[in-house]
């Protein structure tokens, strides 16, 4: 039998075709499925896999964590290259390491970073444009300007330990209350991007906390955003805080612009040294 090892791996997924990364009874495409299923075609044993959290149908990552025990006795990066290789397209394995002892992807995860892109007109709009498929399957098209100072002007409200229930349902436990460390919208350059007449403006949602409920980006970009079409006022989203009343924020976004950037491990600063330095792999 060969040698069982506890591995943790960064993947990367443009999660678009499935069902999110939990396995689920009446959801065959998972992110999870995918991963198992390709390492047991490699190593002709089912491995149980285990993430750093669930992301959404729909929903991307950069930087998701997982943790299995695998029976393998070559090199870990010999375990990258060939899971790899049983892996569909839309996933990839980008670095495998030893697991520290007592480590786990979810449990020892100090903070999470997600990210939501939105493209909008730095003048005019786009009514007249129904359909953006070129860009639709990691970004939203926003048709109208946002005012982004005021939207950040909303956003700084939400720093800090509070109570999201108005934003969110609890994915473990019944406690709504998080740590939001940061969140601020930031425009990015969109290269030569034009449809019809106006340019587009990449703008782009960093928002980094202990801890996520479900849908909770995703209901606070919609906030947000609704602040920076003139829907919303800034003092309308601290009263939605407030209130912890669910109804209280406006629509979730689509979950197409949203990204898993990062997931930080205090204890474990060292565990992806290569992801530490910058280097993309």
């Amino acid at each position: 039998m060969a040698f069982e090892r506890s591995v943790v791996a960064l993947i990367a997924y443009d999660g678009t075709e499935y069902s999110g990364f939990q396995v689920q009874a009446n959801a065959p495409r998972t992110i999870q499925a995918a991963l198992e299923e390709g390492l047991e075609k490699l190593t002709g044993r089912f491995c149980r896999v285990h993430g750093s959290g669930r992301t959404d149908a729909g929903v991307h990552a950069h930087g998701q964590v997982i943790l299995v025990s695998v029976g393998w006795k070559h090199s870990v990066d010999a375990l990258r290259q060939a899971w790899n290789r049983y892996l569909p397209e839309s996933i990839v394995i980008r670095q495998v390491v030893e697991a520290p002892i007592g480590f786990h992807p979810r449990f020892s995860a100090t903070n999470r970073t997600y990210r939501y892109t939105v493209l909008h007109p730095a003048t005019g709009t786009l009514e007249n444009v129904q359909r953006f498929p070129l860009f639709e399957r990691f970004a939203l098209v926003e048709k109208r300007p946002l005012d982004v100072e005021t939207m950040n002007q909303a956003a700084a409200l939400l720093v800090g330990e509070h109570d999201f229930a108005a934003f969110g349902r609890p994915t473990h436990g019944e406690s709504t209350v998080r740590r939001v460390d940061s969140i601020a919208w930031a425009a990015e350059s969109a290269g030569a991007i034009r449809l019809d007449s106006p340019h587009l403006q990449r703008l782009v949602l960093t928002v980094t906390a202990n801890g996520f409920l479900r849908r909770m980006v995703r209901n606070l970009a919609g906030t947000l955003l609704a602040v920076g079409r003139g829907e919303w006022q800034a003092e309308e989203v601290a009263a939605a805080l407030f209130s912890q009343d669910r109804s209280r924020s406006a629509p979730p976004v689509l979950p197409n612009g949203l990204v898993l950037e990062r997931v930080t491990y205090s204890d474990y600063p060292h565990l992806f040294l290569k992801e530490i330095s910058g280097v993309v792999l």
